[in-house]
């Protein structure tokens, strides 16, 4: 374990190389932060902080920079989630809320993050596993197609076309739609196929046919694998950092293209608490250089999916931690609110 006063050493040194982008040293320790020691004890500490691979030495330079253990512990015990300030949460609010639909809440979302933390943003589609069933819209196209509108509590649509096998009355359209809703409007997806179960025998034999084939299309989107859909932006902020990946900024740009890559750094879109990963604990080789703060969203209590941000490990942690943090917050309550 770790005296408090290395702690505090410690920490000063991260974010003394997180803001001036140079190796520290302990004179500029001892002069920029109060310490309440010398130098030499300072350089002492540091030596033990070396020794334990909390800080290491770049080439031939006289200061110390972190490493990833280093920030790891910086993290986990040293640093707060930095709160933003008034003009600053109502400044998300107002972007987030002139959005008019899902899309456009995940687009300003992206450009929102990357704009606060000046980082690659990573948005996750709401997951349709983990949503419930707004309502489901049946509309009469020609006697024999009808066209099914899904509609989620996240605000998630979804349309199908249905060729039925026989033409269909709006009457009875009408009375299938009321039926179909009664049992599905609020359940979650997973609950609807033993809800629709035996929903056809309640209809004329002659109707049978095309009430099973409109709930097997219903079912089918349901279960799409299409769901897991990410929207990304702010890539050209790497390279503001070009001197923070140690050859070259490719491999990083390459795992960004990686959907599976940025799903699995994401992590499970059920999990709501706040992840940050650094360094070398993201699996993805290319991401050996960054670190990744993510956190789940969503309305009510549960998380429907996550959202967050790349960029290198001398990363602001509290600030970037504070803003993925608000940020998600109000994409939660607006899709509540939707």
């Amino acid at each position: 374990m770790l005296s408090e006063r290395r702690l505090q050493v410690l920490r000063a040194i991260v974010q003394d190389y997180v803001g001036t982008e140079e190796p520290v040293g302990s004179k500029a320790l001892t002069e920029r932060h109060n310490l309440g020691v010398s130098p030499a004890t300072v350089r002492n500490d540091m030596a033990v902080l070396e020794d334990e691979g909390f800080i290491a030495q770049p080439h031939t330079s006289a200061g110390r920079i972190p490493t990833d253990k280093g920030y790891r512990l910086f993290v986990d015990k040293l640093a707060g989630v930095k709160p933003m300030t008034a003009p600053e949460r109502r400044a998300i609010q107002n972007f987030l809320d002139g959005a008019v639909d899902l899309d456009d809440v995940v687009a300003r979302t992206v450009r929102l993050l990357a704009q606060l933390t000046r980082q690659v943003a990573v948005v996750q589609y709401p997951s349709l596993t983990r949503s419930t069933v707004r309502h489901v819209e049946l509309l009469s196209l020609a006697p024999a197609r009808v066209m099914l509108v899904l509609i989620t509590d996240t605000g998630r649509v979804e349309q199908r076309m249905v060729d039925c096998p026989a033409p269909f009355g709006e009457a009875s359209l009408a009375d299938l739609r009321a039926r179909l809703n009664s049992r599905v409007a609020g359940r979650r997806f997973a609950d609807v196929p033993q809800l629709v179960e035996d929903l056809p025998e309640g209809f004329d034999v002659e109707d049978r046919g095309t009430v099973s084939t409109v709930l097997s299309t219903l079912l089918e989107t349901l279960v799409e694998e299409n769901e897991e859909r990410l929207m990304i932006g702010g890539t050209a902020n790497l390279t503001r950092f070009g001197h923070d990946f140690p050859l070259t900024i490719r491999p990083v740009l390459e795992a960004l293209e990686e959907q599976v890559v940025l799903l699995k750094l994401l992590g499970e879109a059920g999990d709501s608490g706040m992840t940050v990963r650094i360094g070398h604990e993201n699996a993805y080789e290319g991401l050996n250089s960054t670190s990744v703060v993510s956190v789940g969203y969503g309305s009510g209590g549960e998380a429907v999916a996550k959202l967050g941000v790349v960029g290198p490990t001398r990363m602001d942690y509290p600030g970037t931690m504070g803003a993925v943090r608000a940020v998600a917050r109000y994409v939660g309550q607006i899709l509540a609110e939707s």
